[in-house]
């Protein structure tokens, strides 16, 4: 991918946070009842699709980018994610997804091998690490479809995913309705914000494509 920034759809993505609003379960900040803030926040990553590599299109004809010079279309899909948080030092996340593709030839069994990349992403901007993969789609004689199912891990350093506990109390603190700062959300703090930011990691995954299958999602 190129170094463009990488703007996932994510599951429950640390803007959820900063709102008190999104998924409310475990991995989130959340408002209790007004009278303060529970964290039940997790360790473990948020997962999604960066804008624009949840799906790839092959064309027969490198010169011919017209609908009718599709050869192969496909899209990632169900993409879901298993973590364990509490062995040693590292956060391991399993990631998986499945490939659902079409090609407008049916004659003949094919296969079509597609790249795919697993990033972690930490505080939405720094990319951490990335690795590249490849899931084989096998196409039946006559048949249009074909599925696949794709897999990746991804190590988290378990410090970095962890709030300061100053952050933590702070953010927890309980307040009473005549306190002078019973009104103010703490998540608004600009350090506990960037505290909250730089704990916070997202495992993007994506078809790898090149620059010109990169402008063709982006522009269609």
């Amino acid at each position: 991918m190129n170094a463009r920034r990488l703007t996932a759809t994510v599951l429950c993505s640390a803007a959820a946070l900063t709102a008190l609003s999104g998924c409310k379960s475990k991995g989130d900040i959340v408002v209790d009842s007004g009278v303060g803030i529970t964290a039940v926040r997790s360790r473990c990553p948020a997962v999604g699709i960066p804008n624009y590599t949840g799906d790839v299109t092959l064309f027969r004809n490198a010169s011919d980018r017209s609908a009718a010079g599709i050869d192969v279309v496909a899209a990632m899909t169900n993409v879901r994610t298993q973590c364990n948080e509490d062995a040693g030092d590292k956060v391991f996340a399993n990631v998986e997804f499945d490939v659902l593709a079409t090609r407008s030839d049916t004659s003949g069994a094919r296969q079509v091998t597609l790249p795919y990349f697993v990033t972690v992403l930490q505080g939405g901007t720094s990319v951490v690490s990335k690795r590249v993969g490849n899931v084989t789609l096998a196409f039946a004689d006559g048949q249009a479809r074909a599925q696949a199912h794709g897999t990746g891990t991804a190590y988290i350093d378990r410090a970095a995913a962890t709030l300061p506990e100053e952050v933590r109390d702070r953010i927890t603190r309980k307040r009473k309705a005549g306190d002078t700062d019973a009104a103010l959300d703490p998540l608004a703090d600009p350090q506990v914000k960037a505290a909250v930011a730089r704990a916070t990691f997202e495992v993007l995954v994506g078809f790898q494509l090149d620059e010109k299958q990169l402008s063709y999602n982006a522009t269609r």
